[in-house]
């Protein structure tokens, strides 16, 4: 097995967000024109900048009340519970309403922008002409709108129907059309796809630590990885394909990915592994999980 180096990637189109500053288990953030406070786990430094400041910048803070929900604290009331953004680069421009939800998420993870990025990149190099891509655990869309915007035929699978609900907003908000959506458990999805016998030209996984499906299936990710993986690889098309798999867990490193990767696709060329950071403007990294992708092109 040849030795790769581990990629740091960090978002470079990014206008209207920007890291501010993190630590103290928590970040400072701006979307558009909101700046946000809301806690980060993985910020168990002090912070670059000083509570004056980040009281002073900040327009709305999400105050916990147990580990998973928790609320919103407005500087002024009249400020908005939703608001979009856009995410535009040379070859996608797309559009994201973000809304203060009681899980302290707005409808974007920004860190992701680094694998839309590669999606339509790897795209653009395809010969097919409408290459078809399958976003699974897929949320709000970015990487299906990312997909859609670069002309692929798109497929968006998440089990919970209020963010499939979310996503087609932003579709509709992104002036695209026509992106498959599908309320399934991921797994029992991919399983049917190869019933069917379709392939994909391209294949995004970004799962959950734990989750679980319409009717209740539950999902762990160490628990079931190696079983989608083995299942993902099989639909993907021969001769031109990409495969992106991105885990947000305290407990993997791209090294495991790197080894779930190898172990489902032994021939596997192209291969990059690393770990996504969002860089903020007071100076330091906030590091929001890993990544595992390769692609064959002709």
């Amino acid at each position: 097995m040849a030795a790769n180096s581990i990629q740091l990637l960090t978002p470079q189109h990014w206008e209207d967000y920007e890291l501010i500053d993190c630590g103290d288990f928590e970040k400072l953030e701006r979307f558009g024109n909101v700046v946000l406070i809301r806690p980060e786990p993985q910020a168990v430094w002090p912070k670059a900048l000083s509570d004056s400041v980040w009281q002073q910048r900040h327009d709305i803070r999400f105050r916990g009340r147990s580990a998973t929900t928790g609320e919103w604290l407005k500087k002024r009331p009249q400020l908005t519970d939703r608001w979009h953004i856009t995410y535009r680069t040379k070859a996608i421009s797309i559009k994201l309403r973000l809304g203060l939800t009681s899980f302290k998420h707005v409808g974007v993870f920004p860190e992701q922008a680094v694998n839309w990025d590669y999606i339509a990149d790897t795209i653009r190099l395809f010969q097919a002409p409408k290459p078809k891509v399958l976003n699974l655990f897929a949320y709000t869309g970015g990487a299906s709108l990312a997909a859609r915007a670069a002309g692929a035929d798109t497929t968006h699978v998440d089990s919970i129907k209020q963010v499939v609900t979310w996503a087609n907003e932003n579709q509709e908000l992104s002036g695209l059309s026509d992106i498959r959506w599908v309320v399934e458990d991921a797994l029992k999805f991919v399983k049917r796809e190869l019933k069917r016998g379709n392939t994909y030209h391209g294949i995004i996984l970004d799962p959950p630590a734990y989750g679980h499906g319409p009717k209740g299936e539950k999902w762990k990710l160490e628990d079931h990885i190696a079983e989608m993986m083995r299942d993902v690889v099989q639909l993907l098309d021969p001769q031109e394909h990409f495969l992106i798999l991105n885990t947000y867990s305290l407990g993997f490193s791209s090294v495991i990915v790197e080894n779930l990767i190898r172990a489902a696709i032994p021939s596997v060329t192209q291969l990059e592994t690393g770990e996504l950071y969002l860089q903020a403007t007071a100076g330091n990294k906030l590091p929001l999980g890993v990544f595992g992708k390769f692609r064959k092109t002709r």
